[in-house]
């Protein structure tokens, strides 16, 4: 009997130390990678010994309840991004696409770039410039011809697993429009069916370059941008009413109603007013296959409520952030450490009333963009789709003077390249959180940590865990067949990646 209960004690403590978890299996039996970017330097970094605090929280992930589908995270072709790379020299060139596209790179999966010109554009152009053209009779993309389409099919060569790409329109050209200009304006009624024409004529025309169009926003920021570069706006009713009657059935006639689209295209603090058109009904619903979202509303707030309203509003549709920049800052060059200070400020932070700017504090960069990818994941988005990819030093070009940062920035004088820390932020859900992956289950005890956890379809499993705090935090992963003691850095952001 003595030996029995020896045996026994034995198991428990063996349990206890987490060396075998309650189901029987060893550990061992799984293989745990953990990555690490970091304030202190840490970039992608593989981590391989821990020291535990002494406090450990428990983040459990629970695999059998499973969320949304994962379509992909990536980042935007523009005239910007594209005349950038092509500044570089050749060996720069290829350094750069196969840091986003290939499988040892970030892997973008899911990837958006702009139909007709937009603000990250050199000038301004339309691909139908002929005044009452109304049959499209002159339809080009000449203009995309010499940097933008060159760098999507340079990109496609690089990734193994290819990647869907959409587009999305900031107006049509002036004299469609009441106010005959690039900005503002509606788009007059009788160009409703031109304007749909459009959007047909563009799929077929990247078709015949060897691009494939899987998506599409009806109108980038419907609701204006301030009237500052390219814009058309849209009411949800009018935008309802365009792709209800014009957009939805004319692709479908043309063959074309496998591709995706994807309403509003704006900020989250006004996602509910738009669903409610957009989803009022099975007839207004129809066409839309998902709604695209925008950060922009604050540096912060994440907009959880609204993000939830939108999926019970319509769980089978798609629920995509299409568009995320650190805007209205030039470019910190080489200065891995300001993307972790409170330093940034975005454009509320100056020109929002009074009573909203309290939605733009200092903030950042490297916060703001794991916070709301995460917070945004763990509230039924479907996709996280960064802005431009590359700037130059001092952002853009941009023909407005609207000055952001990329995640990769160069000097073409010199023929030079910054991976800033938002590179590796995205990275840490890209490369590893893949297209068909589920969203699954979390919980975690301490309430400064933020955790989100994902499967793939080849069973491996994917926790992204960050760390804003100024001390390091030790956690227990458990799951079933695992019971892990990790550490994460101060200021850092981890990507734990477990198979079998």
């Amino acid at each position: 009997m003595m030996k029995k209960f020896i045996n026994i004690s034995i198991l428990i403590f063996i349990i206890s130390m987490g060396i075998l978890d309650i189901q029987g299996c060893k550990e061992s039996d799984l293989n745990i990678e953990v990555f690490e970017t970091s304030e202190s330097g840490h970039k992608l970094t593989k981590l391989n010994i821990f020291e535990p605090n002494d406090y450990i929280s428990v983040i459990e992930i629970k695999r059998e309840e499973k969320l949304q589908e994962i379509i992909g995270f990536g980042g935007a072709f523009t005239d910007a991004s594209a005349c950038n790379l092509y500044q570089l020299s050749p060996a720069k060139r290829e350094e750069i696409l196969k840091a986003y596209f290939s499988e040892n790179g970030a892997a973008y999966s899911l990837n958006r770039t702009h139909m007709n010109s937009c603000d990250f554009s050199r000038f301004q152009y339309s691909y139908a410039p002929i005044e009452n053209d109304t049959n499209l009779n002159h339809f080009s993309i000449q203009a995309d011809s010499e940097f933008l389409i060159p760098m999507i099919k340079e990109a496609k060569k690089y990734s193994k697993n290819g990647f869907k790409l959409f587009g999305s329109p900031w107006t049509a050209p002036p004299w469609m429009k009441d106010n005959k200009s690039w900005v503002g304006g509606k788009l007059l009624p009788e160009y409703y069916e031109t304007w749909a024409k459009f959007f047909s004529k563009y799929i077929e025309a990247y078709k015949k370059e060897g691009i494939d169009i899987w998506g599409l926003t009806v109108e980038n920021e419907p609701m204006g941008n301030g009237n500052n570069w390219e814009s058309m706006h849209f009411t949800p009713e009018e935008m309802t009413h365009f792709v209800k009657d014009y957009l939805g059935p004319i692709l479908e006639n043309d063959g074309r109603d496998d591709v995706v689209i994807l309403g509003y295209d704006q900020n989250r603090a006004d996602l509910i007013n738009w669903v409610d058109v957009m989803y009022a009904d099975e007839e207004n619903s129809k066409y839309f296959d998902g709604t695209a979202v925008h950060w922009y509303e604050s540096t912060y707030d994440y907009f959880p409520k609204e993000l939830q309203y939108a999926h019970s509003k319509a769980p089978s549709k798609l629920l995509l952030q299409t568009e995320a920049c650190i805007d209205s800052e030039v470019p910190v060059w080489k200065d891995d450490k300001w993307y972790w200070k409170k330093e940034a400020t975005d454009w509320g932070f100056d020109w929002r009333p009074e009573e909203l700017k309290y939605l733009h504090p200092k903030y950042a960069p490297v916060t703001r963009y794991a916070r709301d990818i995460i917070g945004c994941l763990n509230n039924w988005v479907q996709g996280w789709v960064d802005w431009n990819m590359i700037l130059d030093k001092q952002g853009g070009p941009n023909w407005f003077n609207n000055w952001c940062i990329a995640p990769v920035i160069v000097d073409p004088k010199t023929d030079e390249i910054y991976y800033t820390p938002l590179y590796y932020v995205m990275a840490h859900f890209s490369k590893f959180i893949r297209p068909g992956s589920h969203i699954i289950k979390s919980t975690h005890t301490d309430a400064d940590l933020m955790v989100v956890a994902a499967e793939n379809k080849d069973g491996s499993k994917v926790v992204v865990v960050f760390n804003e705090g100024v001390e390091s935090k030790s956690f227990k992963l458990q799951s079933t067949n695992l019971n892990k003691i990790i550490t994460i850095g101060p200021q850092s952001i981890q990507t734990i990646y477990i198979t079998n």
